[in-house]
């Protein structure tokens, strides 16, 4: 890998998993920023956003993702609302790709419905405010390089390939020739 790639998306959208896949196939290493973000403060974001608030989650989150950019080539999962940031979508930008995994809403309520690890889900409502969030970051979501969709049959493999083949096909700067 010559360059960084970034899996962005919603909750749910299998960042870590196609990012641990993916770092497995290329053999470089993984990186999860919210798993990063744990480690440091040795508290779960579910406890930092109810310690500390959403706005210092995401401050810890832009630091956290600005360190790992400038480190080795990698794959990195981000928090879902990581790109949400201009300064955050810039950084990526300068030291890699962004690849957005685009599933459907019913997948991600699939997903997510039934872990209470999701501090923005704790509402009366969740899954209409899934719906909610996924409407208004999808605009900015759909500014990433790349998109790849992801379907809910789909094995992790089966992404993993299409993130792959996505990437040779439209950022050929970002893997070395096979």
């Amino acid at each position: 890998m010559r360059r960084k790639i970034v899996l962005i998306g919603m909750m749910g959208a299998g960042k870590t998993a196609i990012g641990t896949d993916l770092s497995r196939k290329l053999l470089v290493p993984f990186v999860d920023t919210d798993a990063e973000i744990e480690r440091a403060a040795a508290m779960t974001i579910t406890e930092i956003f109810a310690r500390d608030g959403e706005d210092f989650f995401r401050a810890r989150e832009s630091e956290v993702l600005a360190r790992v950019l400038t480190g080795e080539p990698c794959v990195v999962s981000t928090g879902g609302g990581a790109w949400l940031r201009a300064e955050n979508r810039d950084r990526i930008a300068a030291h890699g790709v962004s690849v957005w995994l685009n599933p459907d809403l019913e997948t991600l309520w699939h997903r997510v419905r039934m872990r209470p690890t999701r501090p923005l889900l704790q509402t009366p409502d969740p899954r209409g405010t899934l719906e909610r969030l996924l409407a208004e970051r999808l605009p900015v979501y759909r500014l990433a390089d790349i998109t790849v969709a992801v379907r809910r049959a789909d094995l992790v493999e089966q992404t993993t390939e299409r993130v792959l083949r996505a990437i040779r096909e439209t950022r050929p700067d970002i893997l070395e020739p096979t």
